[in-house]
């Protein structure tokens, strides 16, 4: 499947050929796609496999495709019209689950609607601001919302996240971690040891293989499964419109991180399967279509969109540039989004499957971080800078009394982890003189 002929985006392969490509892509993004509502809907007090949940799942498929047609499709402007496959955002997930913890989903999804605006108005101007995030500066905000991440892949793992979870005396037991152990050791064996749709549905696989062993020792409940309806209707602004400033802006500057993510995946896809730069066009396409399906989402209580880096891999493994395999792929998971019955089955998941999986992924985050700035040469001030933004922005978010006076807003911008990091991080790479040549 390396036909030069599929290296034209408006090129279809075979039907025969098609869905499964697609089916492909799908299966490499999904346990990614549906992880951060999960962890979201935790964070402001859900209860785990309840109808609400069930409902942030569902938005979370369902809006993961209608993104992925934004962006394969197009309507004007938006969409880059590449095979780019989009997906619940992780970079958003800590500073959501701070919000919606402290302030409820209201100020959280308000906060996303406002947020996909203002990524969407990026789209006129994100070629002039691509200078202020070098991959010294992107690469620290990755990193560091890989490792703000980490701590919550182990309590999942270990069987809780919350509070009254975290002190139970099953936190921790053997019999979680030997459920999370073995979704990672079945991920990694099939990820290194199998080739093509296997290799990249590895993460899913480990899921399935947790998910067998958990239901063995007990450990599902399938009750909010034969209860969940087939069909439902979805509702706009089910948690209401609550503004709170800090959140926006919170909120905004991870947009302005992700706008430049999918900058580096439009030109990746177009280089994988095309062989050449993408235009100013696609990439004003890309974060147009970026903004529109993050708005949307926030509208009928889904999550921030963003394109899906691993997807970028499949089509530089396929050779298969096609954007309508992509699109097939987003029409997947607008299905799956609207059957209820499926978001019930994921719900259902046990929170030690959940944590080992997450636990890779989670990883593999801050991982993209470090490879992100290894294309950095480590000079005493490039050091300084790393050393400097992963301080403020780690250790305020690991010891936020060290701010409890400051202001709501600003207090809640400087123990997010991810705000401070960029801030510090762009300041100063702006300010410090540079090295000489």
């Amino acid at each position: 499947m390396t036909d030069t002929t599929y290296s034209d985006p408006n090129v279809t392969p075979p039907l025969v050929q098609a869905v499964p490509l697609g089916l492909q892509h799908v299966l490499a993004m999904f346990a990614s796609n549906v992880t951060p509502s999960i962890i979201v809907a935790g964070a402001a007090g859900l209860a785990f496999g309840g109808p609400e949940q069930i409902y942030l799942i569902q938005m979370a498929m369902l809006f993961a495709g209608i993104a992925t047609v934004f962006q394969t499709v197009g309507i004007g402007p938006v969409g880059a019209r590449l095979p780019i496959m989009q997906g619940t955002s992780f970079a958003f997930v800590g500073v959501l689950a701070g919000v919606a913890a402290t302030m409820g989903l209201s100020v959280a999804l308000t906060a996303c609607i406002i947020g996909g605006v203002v990524h969407f108005a990026l789209g006129a101007f994100i070629k002039h601001l691509r200078w202020l995030f070098p991959p010294l500066v992107t690469g620290l905000v990755i990193l560091t919302i890989g490792v703000y991440l980490i701590p919550v892949a182990i309590k999942y793992a270990a069987g809780g996240a919350a509070d009254f979870q975290m002190e139970a005396e099953s936190f921790g037991s053997l019999k979680h971690w030997s459920v999370a152990l073995t979704v990672i050791v079945v991920a990694l064996g099939v990820k290194f040891f199998t080739k093509g749709t296997l290799s990249a549905s590895g993460i899913l696989i480990g899921l399935l293989a947790g998910y067998v062993l958990a239901f063995a020792l007990g450990m599902v409940n399938f009750a909010p499964v034969a209860g969940a309806a087939w069909i439902t209707p979805i509702s706009p602004l089910p948690y209401g419109f609550e503004f709170n400033l800090g959140a926006v802006i919170a909120v905004t500057l991870v947009s302005i991180v992700s706008a430049i993510e999918t900058v580096g995946d439009a030109s990746a896809t177009a280089k994988a399967g095309a062989g050449r730069d993408a235009t100013d066009e696609e990439i004003s396409g890309a974060t147009y279509a970026d903004g529109l399906g993050t708005a949307i989402a926030g509208i009928f209580g889904g999550l921030p969109n963003t394109s899906f880096s691993q997807n970028v891999g499949i089509v530089g493994m396929t050779g298969i540039m096609s954007r309508h395999v992509v699109t097939i792929a987003g029409i997947i998971m607008i299905i799956c989004g609207l059957i209820p019955k499926i978001g019930a089955v994921i719900a259902s998941m046990p929170l030690p499957v959940l944590g080992g999986g997450v636990i890779v992924m989670f990883g593999m985050v801050a991982a993209a971080g470090l490879n992100v700035l290894a294309e950095e040469k480590m000079t005493r001030r490039t050091m300084i800078i790393i050393a400097v933004s992963l301080a403020f922005g780690l250790g305020l978010n690991l010891v936020p009394t060290a701010v409890q006076y400051l202001p709501g807003v600003i207090k809640t911008l400087a123990t997010s982890a991810v705000a401070p990091t960029a801030m510090m991080a762009i300041g100063l790479n702006l300010i410090l003189p540079k090295d000489p040549e």
